[in-house]
């Protein structure tokens, strides 16, 4: 993923209105069905956009980080498709969806950077799908730390398990076999 997008776009974001806002550790930045009207960079932090699936449980379609763009399909969306949660106290920049759409058709660079950063995220939301489709909590965990490294600390299991899509106590369980194992 490209992490220092924002750092790349601040100064051809320059001029545009902007808010700076901080969000506590589960405190949402929007709701599903709200409408679209500001586009959201994450300076510091961590967000979550999460669907809820019928059984109610939660399913990270996205974890955004500093220097990302939080919910980009959503600049050609009228409402959001589902919720964005602060997980970490986080630190937005956000800027006026219909402003920041003239600058992008106003500048070319800017809409080619944006443009590289849409395609890494759909890689990532790709691979993610890939997660998804493999039956065991044991190949889900396996793929996942392919693409990102070691597990997170234990204090992080329960976000991992939403975002691989399986319950909490099923991740457990596997990280106790893995540690049982070493």
């Amino acid at each position: 993923m490209i992490s220092i997008m924002f750092n790349d776009l601040q100064p051809r974001l320059t001029g545009l209105i902007r808010h700076k806002l901080v969000y506590q550790p589960g405190r949402y930045l929007f709701h599903r069905g709200d409408p679209v009207r500001r586009i959201h960079f994450v300076t510091a932090g961590t967000v979550h956009l999460v669907r809820h699936l019928p059984s109610g449980a939660p399913l990270v379609i996205q974890r955004a980080g500093s220097g990302d763009l939080v919910a980009e399909a959503s600049l050609y969306a009228a409402k959001y498709h589902c919720d964005a949660i602060a997980t970490t106290e986080t630190s937005i920049r956000a800027f006026a969806k219909r402003e920041l759409l003239i600058r992008i058709a106003a500048d070319p660079a800017l809409a080619a950077a944006l443009l590289k950063r849409l395609a890494a995220e759909l890689q990532h939301a790709r691979f993610h799908a890939e997660i998804l489709s493999l039956k065991t909590v044991a190949s889900r965990l396996d793929a996942w730390m392919e693409w990102n490294g070691t597990v997170p600390a234990k204090g992080e299991w329960a976000r991992l398990a939403s975002e691989l899509g399986v319950s909490a106590e099923a991740l457990y369980r596997e990280m106790a076999i893995r540690r049982a194992k070493t």
